[in-house]
């Protein structure tokens, strides 16, 4: 045995069984163990930060980590953005970047770099491995930070000489147990006399966003009154008719800080303190006022819905009972605009629907249409990187492969990481990618309206606009092996849907906005 089978030996002993890989030559003996020790599944990804976006979709379905194999360097840095969304989701990741052999680094080959400087802002663990005997207990305490708590984005770099090197068949694969703490009784009592108080608001996000988080806090806004909020962008929200719905904080910092402003505590629960995505001149970073409480109701280390059900029954909360049930959505007619395709969506979704949502500026209606939807989860763009849909969509459906994907994808954004197409093809995974097709960035417009530019020049404007030439993702997605369909009404949306949940494999409907 050599040291890269004890890596995938440790793996699988501790429930680790999927790696997405985009590996090179320093990673060859980590891929030839994916044969030699059964139970890991192999996915290739044709871009490396395909591999790691499909990690951090799978890791938010399952809450265990996949692997990623990636090229030294430069293969981490190609991974690094959707690295990014998964750090800021506290995805489970373990990373296995691969180096040049150890006595072979003083050379200062052309793919030497520095990895350690690279993998620091994107994991909350990273290290060198330091022989091919400790490979073993390194790679259990790289699983060990990946799944916390807190869970995050682990990084072990594999000298490529350890990983050939061999080590003793009896060579330890050591077993990982990790464990939430229980929710802190002071910060419970604290939380709960303090949202009893005039402007009072629990701030709800993370993992307190499961079922047993939301009922939790829908029992704490009755036993005090207090507003509950929803951070932004959440790594996974769980919706259906019987759940209850938050606001939102908004997105843009003039009007966050216009809903907050009469806030006078804020309570914490998974959620960190609401912030602006960007600096604008005359605008606060953090949107909460100065001189608001901050009350964090649980720690990293604790399950926030532990802390939320713990402070419903400290407040002896009544049982959570759902309210009247939104109605489903109507099948609609007409033109395509974002309310009606939105409202496509949430007509004919099945239940059990994994939306990973990157539609952006042409996803603003879906939310409010699809309150009356069957039971579904929505994955965010957590980190703001674009570039996550179509991977996360990779790494959901193979999470769980007896339920549907929609990928909701922007058009823009799609383009990052359009690689993603070629593996939903190959594994046959059951992802409807749905393109919306403004094709702008309209995003940016907006931003360029916000920042006084009423008439933008011609570079301006061109470096908003996705024309000259017009995409063909129909085409796009037939040359990765996917079958597509443009459409351009809301019949034809509905119809384009219906078909798509309802036959196996991956498909494409670009549907053109007007």
């Amino acid at each position: 045995m050599n040291g890269a089978e004890l890596v995938m030996r440790t793996a699988v002993a501790n429930g680790v069984d999927v790696c997405f890989a985009n590996p090179g030559t320093s990673e060859m003996h980590l891929v030839a163990a994916l044969d030699t020790v059964p139970g890991m599944r192999a996915v290739l990804g044709l871009f490396e930060g395909v591999c790691t976006g499909a990690a951090d979709g799978y890791g938010r379905m399952t809450g265990k980590p996949a692997l990623t194999i990636l090229h030294l360097g430069p293969g981490l840095g190609n991974g690094i953005a959707n690295l990014h969304n998964a750090r800021r989701a506290s995805s489970p990741v373990v990373n296995l970047i691969g180096d040049h052999a150890t006595w072979h680094l003083d050379a200062d080959a052309p793919l030497t770099s520095d990895i350690v400087s690279l993998a620091q802002p994107v994991s909350r663990w990273v290290h060198t491995a330091k022989s091919a005997r400790s490979l073993g207990e390194e790679t259990a305490n790289a699983i060990a930070a990946a799944v916390g708590p807190p869970s995050g984005v682990a990084s072990l770099i594999v000298p490529a000489d350890l990983a050939w090197e061999e080590v003793p068949e009896d060579a330890a694969a050591p077993s990982v147990e990790t464990s939430a703490l229980p929710p802190d009784e002071e910060a419970v009592a604290e939380a709960a006399r303090m949202l009893r108080e005039p402007g009072a608001v629990l701030f709800v996000g993370g993992r307190a966003l499961d079922r047993r988080g939301l009922t939790a806090a829908a029992r704490v806004r009755a036993a005090t009154g207090c507003r509950v909020v929803q951070e932004t962008f959440s790594a996974r929200l769980e919706r259906a008719p019987d759940l209850p719905t938050f606001d939102r904080v908004p997105y843009f910092p003039e009007q966050a800080a216009q809903e907050l402003a009469n806030v006078r505590v804020a309570v914490l629960a998974g959620a960190p303190e609401p912030v602006a995505f960007f600096g604008y001149p005359h605008t606060k970073s953090r949107m909460l006022p100065d001189d608001a409480r901050r009350i964090p109701l649980s720690s990293p280390e604790t399950h926030p819905s532990d802390a939320l059900e713990a402070l419903a029954e400290h407040l002896g909360a009544p049982a959570y009972e759902p309210s009247q049930a939104p109605e489903p959505c109507d099948p609609p007619v007409g033109g395509l605009d974002i309310t009606t395709l939105a409202r496509a969506i949430a007509a004919v979704q099945p239940e059990g629907l994994i939306v990973v949502d990157e539609a952006a500026t042409s996803g603003i209606a879906y939310p409010a249409v699809s309150a009356g939807s069957p039971p579904h989860t929505v994955l965010g763009l957590t980190g703001g990187s674009i570039g996550m849909g179509l991977p996360c969509a990779v790494g959901a459906a193979i999470a769980c492969p007896d339920r549907k994907v929609l990928a909701f994808q922007a058009d823009g954004s799609a383009m990052y990481t359009s690689q993603a197409l070629w593996t939903m093809a190959r594994e046959g995974l059951d992802v409807c990618v749905l393109i919306c097709a403004n094709r702008k960035y309209a995003i940016l417009q907006i931003e360029l309206m916000r920042a006084g530019v009423t008439q933008p020049g011609p570079n301006a404007a061109g470096l908003t606009d996705l024309t000259r030439p017009t995409i063909d993702f129909v085409k796009l997605a037939e040359a990765h092996g996917v079958p597509g369909v443009r459409v351009d009404t809301a019949e034809a949306t509905v119809d384009a849907l219906r078909n798509a949940f309802s036959e196996p494999g991956p498909h494409l409907i670009e549907a053109v906005i007007g």
